[in-house]
């Protein structure tokens, strides 16, 4: 399966492949690049809860118009494939999420892809929304990248209430083998992440000497990046992939 689309910027390719994922199992991703032989850097994409789904495919379509090569593992592969998006989040949920070794692996994998696509200028960065925020820091703590973007992940810091359906704790005692720069962006609104859990993971990471940069959203909720949702947020969203553009270009480009 593949489509082709014309942007201002160009025309980008966008088809599904396999790649190794974790202990080399081959997975399913979504990839998008520009045409051309331009030298780039990569961008993995961690799908949110709901799955790989249409909305996620168009992120990584948009990181390709942005000039990048971009990916998206589906971190559902093994448990539900070539299942409906919704099928598959349903599963992943009843199973307790995604361990984190395995994403770790994942996103490594799809960061080796990138890799070794000859119009790679070896630097790669990876950006999640939701749970996947939340991953994406963990996959900058466990795997070489250049810079990282959490889009309101919940549970970085904090404590995660009893019978939560996914079986995750916070990441506090990963935070030290964080190697990429962070950006994280938040709604002031929100829950999960809370403005106290984003002000604790600042403290942190100042008193671990990252780099970092964080930016919050007053009157912005859960999910201001979701265009086909009732959170989307424009003013949020619109300043948020400003400054996710900005952050990906100082630290992906050549």
């Amino acid at each position: 399966m593949s489509d082709i689309s014309a942007t201002a910027t160009g025309s980008l390719t966008a088809t599904t492949i396999t790649v190794a994922g974790h202990g080399d199992d081959q997975i399913e991703a979504y990839l998008a690049r520009p045409e051309g032989g331009t030298t780039r850097g990569g961008v993995v994409v961690i799908h949110h809860l709901p799955g790989y789904d249409r909305a996620t495919k168009e992120i990584v379509r948009r990181f390709a118009e942005l000039g990048y090569d971009a990916i998206c593992p589906n971190l559902y592969s093994r448990e539900a494939p070539g299942a409906s998006p919704d099928d598959a989040a349903a599963l992943a949920r009843a199973n307790g999420g995604v361990p984190d070794e395995r994403l770790v692996g994942d996103v490594a994998g799809a960061a080796a892809h990138l890799r070794a696509l000859p119009t790679s200028n070896g630097k790669v960065g990876v950006i999640g929304y939701c749970s996947g925020g939340r991953q994406s820091v963990l996959a900058a703590c466990g795997t070489p990248l250049d810079a990282a973007v959490d889009c309101y992940g919940a549970f970085v810091t904090g404590t995660v209430p009893e019978g939560f359906p996914l079986k995750i704790t916070n990441l506090v005692d990963k935070l030290p083998d964080l190697g990429a720069p962070l950006l994280g962006l938040f709604g002031a609104d929100d829950g999960y992440p809370s403005p106290e859990q984003v002000a604790e993971l600042d403290q942190r990471l100042t008193d671990l000497g990252k780099e970092f940069e964080f930016h919050s959203y007053e009157g912005a909720g859960h999910a201001f990046f979701a265009t086909d949702r009732p959170s989307y947020n424009v003013p949020a969203a619109n300043d948020g992939w400003e400054r996710i553009e900005a952050f990906f270009g100082h630290h992906l480009g050549s």
